[in-house]
């Protein structure tokens, strides 16, 4: 199986694991899709680029308010979350979900879900 199919089965089976994962991607850290699995309507050149430069701002929010180093960023608007996560040195995993998500779950789903990436990308 090839990395870019081993990539998809990650997101793939997420999205399986967790009813309320309604779109992920794994993205590069200087804001390029690597993978992604992203409804009709978002681009994936947007979500990437601002994953970037959302991971970039909370990297440096967290150090400069001593918070130590950035573990995961977590959004919360009107119809439901973003969070990003890193999966490895150089990637990060985006999940968005709806307004009633089981936050707990879905944390654990993408913190493994981002060591299965990292180990692909390896």
């Amino acid at each position: 199986m090839s990395r870019n199919e081993e990539l998809d089965k990650a997101l793939a089976n997420l999205q399986a694991s967790s009813a309320d994962v309604q779109a992920c991607a794994v993205v590069s850290e200087d804001g390029l899709i690597i993978a992604s699995m992203l409804p009709q309507g978002l681009e994936e050149t947007h979500i990437a680029a601002m994953s970037a430069a959302m991971l970039s701002m909370g990297s440096r929010t967290s150090m400069e308010l001593k918070r130590g180093k950035l573990q995961q960023l977590f959004v919360k608007g009107e119809d439901g979350y973003v969070i990003i996560m890193y999966a490895g040195p150089h990637a990060v995993m985006l999940a968005m979900t709806g307004k009633d998500a089981k936050l707990g779950l879905i944390f654990f789903d993408l913190a493994r879900a981002a060591e299965q990436v990292e180990n692909i990308l390896m």
